[in-house]
């Protein structure tokens, strides 16, 4: 049995298949880690949707931002951009099925066997892995018993900073923020959710979220995606996936229970920087 992980699908579902094909998955025998944002921006988020979902037990996925978008959007049409690429979910005959699989995703998912940790973006560094499943299971909590309220609080970029004393809406949109939204923190810990390009462009004051100084997950391996600006990156333990397949770039699998290259699936991709898409906000 090989255990894999990918980084953001975005829609991208003939780049999948082929990426598949190219490690031989089998989903009898294999396992398949996919980072989130299995949706959006791509061509075709519909036929991933279904495909993951088909892959049963197989496949392990949390959420992303574009999947609790989605989320929200079906809830709520008037949170539609005009840069989603959602309508094909939307008017599916099947979308109510998908759309209640994709909602009992974790944000969180750790495996002490493999001694990883999986989530969308990043943690803020006052979280310890129990204070990051906690956190993950309370939006989880939510999502299931008060989707609603929850989408209409979900967006915004407030509070910026972690406190154990944040309750309500308030803790679980800080937690959103960062499972899902995370790059980059200040030098004196808040949460920099506007920048999204490369390190070494960044604003002065900027610190990866995986570099900051004292940070309690720090020896953990932890995989990720949502930063296709910083691409394939593998650094003290912490590996980023997403490498952009939606915007040109690739694909990238890495096996999680062996010492293996990742294998990276170059994509012509249906973006361009520039696009209106790249500059919406990362919902």
């Amino acid at each position: 049995m090989a255990v894999y992980a990918i980084g953001d699908l975005q829609g991208c579902y003939d780049q999948f298949r082929a990426l598949l094909s190219l490690l031989h998955f089998d989903p009898r025998d294999d396992r398949l880690w996919l980072t989130g944002d299995l949706v959006n921006r791509g061509p075709r988020s519909l036929e991933t949707l279904r495909y993951v979902r088909s892959l049963g037990p197989a496949a392990t996925v949390v959420l992303g931002n574009h999947d609790l978008h989605l989320l929200a959007v079906a809830a709520d049409p008037g949170r539609q951009r005009a840069s989603d690429t959602l309508d094909a979910i939307l008017a599916a005959p099947d979308r109510d099925v998908l759309l209640d699989w994709l909602r009992r995703r974790p944000l969180v998912h750790a495996d002490r066997s493999l001694g990883t940790v999986m989530v969308h973006a990043g943690l803020p560094p006052e979280w310890d892995l129990e204070t990051a499943v906690a956190c993950g299971a309370g939006v989880s909590a939510a999502l299931e018993h008060a989707p609603a309220e929850f989408y209409g609080a979900m967006y915004g970029d407030r509070p910026d900073r972690w406190s154990p004393r944040l309750e309500g809406f308030d803790r679980l949109r800080f937690a959103v923020n960062c499972l899902t939204r995370l790059r980059f923190l200040s030098a004196d810990g808040r949460l920099l959710l506007k920048y999204k390009g490369p390190i070494d462009a960044a604003p002065a004051d900027a610190v990866p979220w995986f570099r900051a100084p004292g940070r309690r997950t720090a020896g953990l391996r932890i995989v990720f995606g949502h930063w296709s600006a910083l691409g394939y990156h593998a650094e003290n333990g912490v590996v980023s996936l997403d490498s952009g397949c939606v915007w040109g770039g690739s694909l990238t699998a890495l096996r999680l229970d062996a010492a293996e290259p990742p294998v990276v699936l170059p994509c012509p991709g249906s973006l361009a920087p520039g696009d209106p898409a790249d500059a919406a906000v990362d919902y």
